[in-house]
């Protein structure tokens, strides 16, 4: 279990993940401020995530860049956190 968390643990790491067009817009748009994952990156308060467009197979060669303020695996299916997203 991780321990909900604002305080950055380690060096932040920058992952690079992609994401559909009508997530990726909310996310543009500030209207979805979290993102929920597969842990497979053991990802930290303080990481950055690139995330970028994923359409039909391909990138879409839009991206946008949030960090990780927040996260917990709270109520999530095993191995997967809430990341609360920050500009």
């Amino acid at each position: 279990m991780i321990r909900p968390s604002i305080f950055p643990s380690r060096s932040a790491a920058t992952h690079e993940l992609k994401i559909l067009p009508q997530y990726f817009d909310d996310v543009l748009h500030n209207g979805k401020n979290f993102e929920i994952r597969k842990n497979d990156r053991n990802y930290k308060v303080g990481d950055i995530l690139i995330l970028e467009e994923w359409d039909n197979g391909k990138y879409t060669g839009r991206k946008v860049t949030r960090s990780v303020g927040y996260i917990t695996d709270y109520a999530q299916k095993d191995n997967y956190v809430v990341m609360g997203l920050r500009k």
